[in-house]
């Protein structure tokens, strides 16, 4: 069979599944993956599993068993499959996580219902990122049945958690060694940047809280206290008039999208302070408030720089006050990545894209972090890019979807990608 025959084929298998990937897709969307807390994800290790064996892959569960997240309750499992070619080696790995966030409100059609209109599928997941496991599975399979031997080997994994950092899915595959640059060579995450857009890294994140310590008094006589929210309100004015503008007027030469998100950013996630809970009342000055950062950084910031940054923003309020007292502590920190500009898996990638979609690929990068942070760090695999279907504007909205017509065009890449490769 000449390569021109073979990828003929696969791209009719591919077409000729069709039903079958949007069924599967439908079938992930069903089961309620919600995390937090990490719901159904057994039962959606299976089905994934199911079907991968069903490809003639060999299929293993790997619970986390090292992470506080792993409970009873809440197991953090990890399915992935192998489909061993003439060799071990080249191995693509093609990852997707399984997690949803929480369905929020404002949807009409049913969250978890996997509804079909129009063309477009609905449900939490269906753009980040079950539709994009549903056109990886289906790529390998239809490369099983157009009878096209591989070369190398092809593993397709599902995995938990990436929604809150991905600690007990992706880090814990390559901590035991399952992806590792010994082993496997190429990774491909499919999440939702659309069929014709190759994501080549992320920008970097620097998560932290900053804790403001006062003095605490009866609300009714606050001059013999001090209010720990009330010097959060000043810290906030600080960033927001001082810190953002310095911000915004860096910009990357790193192809982040949208436009917008090429500029370092920095949001307020969460203050709280005082009283307990709305229906409590609490006649007390409040002796401590916390407000969580996300602050977003670029290539051409170091973590150091954004530490230092915020940092002094800090130091300087208590200079001016001595009476403020602030503490940071650190959640977590991601450097940014990329992949190498002339990696073979882009390459192959940009070609399958102008095959199957007669255009040429989008290069870009993510505004967020995702499981490449991993791959790339744990992993020491550099050749690891996000190629998917799905709008990423839909992610974690409700009414969430993805256009069928895209799940079929990236199975069609995805497969053409891993004959190119490994084929």
């Amino acid at each position: 069979m000449t390569n021109s025959e073979a990828t003929d084929r696969v791209l009719t298998e591919v077409e000729a599944g069709r039903d079958e990937i949007l069924a599967f897709t439908a079938s992930l969307i069903r089961i309620p993956t919600v995390n937090p807390p990490g719901e159904c994800y057994r039962d959606c290790a299976e089905l994934i599993g199911e079907r991968l064996s069903g490809s003639g892959m060999d299929v293993e569960f790997l619970e986390a068993q090292n992470r506080p997240e792993h409970t009873a309750e809440h197991p953090r499992v990890n399915v992935i499959g192998r489909l061993e070619g003439m060799a071990s080696r080249p191995c693509i790995h093609l990852n997707g996580h399984f997690d949803v966030v929480p369905p929020g409100d404002g949807w009409k059609l049913d969250p978890f219902g996997g509804e079909v209109r129009d063309g477009r599928i609905y449900g939490r997941g269906a753009s980040d990122m079950k539709s994009g496991i549903a056109a990886a599975a289906f790529a390998v399979e239809a490369i099983r049945r157009s009878g096209v031997s591989l070369s190398g080997s092809v593993e397709i994994s599902g995995t938990v958690d990436e929604e809150s950092g991905g600690y007990a899915g992706v880090a814990h595959l390559c901590k035991a060694g399952y992806l590792a640059a010994e082993r496997t060579d190429y990774v491909v995450i499919p999440e939702p940047f659309g069929p014709d857009r190759i994501c080549v890294g992320h920008r970097g994140v620097y998560w932290f809280d900053v804790i403001a310590e006062g003095r605490v008094a009866h609300g009714s006589m606050p001059h013999l206290g001090r209010s720990a929210i009330s010097d959060i309100g000043v810290l906030l004015h600080e960033i927001r008039t001082k810190l953002e503008p310095e911000l915004a007027s860096r910009i990357s030469v790193m192809p982040v999208v949208p436009e917008e998100a090429r500029h370092p950013s920095i949001n307020v996630n969460a203050v709280w302070g005082g009283q307990v809970s709305e229906d409590q009342q609490s006649p007390c000055v409040a002796d401590r408030c916390v407000v969580t950062f996300d602050r977003r950084f670029i290539p051409e910031e170091s973590l150091d720089e954004v530490r230092r940054e915020v940092a002094q923003v800090v130091a300087a309020l208590e200079q001016e006050d001595e009476g403020c007292a602030f503490r940071i502590e650190e959640r977590m920190s991601v450097l940014p990545t990329q992949a190498p500009q002339d990696s073979p898996l882009i390459s192959a990638l940009s070609k399958a894209i102008r095959k199957v979609q007669g255009s040429e690929a989008e290069l870009v990068a993510s505004p967020g972090t995702y499981d490449q942070k991993h791959v790339s760090r744990l992993a020491g695999v550099d050749h690891c890019v996000a190629y998917g279907p799905g709008p990423l504007e839909e992610a974690h909205q409700p009414d969430e979807s993805c256009s069928v017509d895209d799940i079929v065009i990236s199975a069609q890449v995805m497969a053409l990608v891993v004959l190119e490769l490994v084929g």
